[in-house]
């Protein structure tokens, strides 16, 4: 079964590319969200194996709301998907349980190989 996949980002246009990139390579989409209520609620409707998360949402702060899905789906995988690329931020990131960090603006390419990158 393919992996099902939440795109967590407040700009429509970057979740409608996300998803392109990833129907396009075999994941199944299953939740958008576009702020961190929301990401929470779907979280909980949907469990998936993967959520690509946003740094900067317009009502949480990324790194807060990455502890909150660990919190209530310790086994999810989690990719930080981001324009701020400061170390520190993606370090405490990795250290908070992502398994991967993807850069924006981004390739499919660098998308897919973050991903395959979390499997197993």
């Amino acid at each position: 079964m393919n992996p099902t996949v939440m795109i967590v980002d407040d700009a429509l246009f970057m979740r409608k590319i996300l998803r392109g990139i990833l129907e396009e390579n075999g994941y199944q989409v299953v939740a958008e969200a576009a702020s961190g209520i929301e990401t929470m609620r779907r979280l909980h409707d949907h469990r998936p194996d993967i959520i690509i998360l946003d740094i900067i949402l317009p009502d949480a702060n990324g790194l807060d709301l990455l502890k909150s899905i660990f919190s209530a789906s310790p086994l999810s995988r989690v990719a930080i998907c981001s324009a701020i690329g400061q170390e520190q931020v993606i370090q405490k990131a990795l250290d908070l349980g992502a398994k991967a960090f993807i850069q924006k603006p981004f390739t499919p390419e660098k998308v897919i190989t973050a991903l395959a990158s979390m499997e197993g």
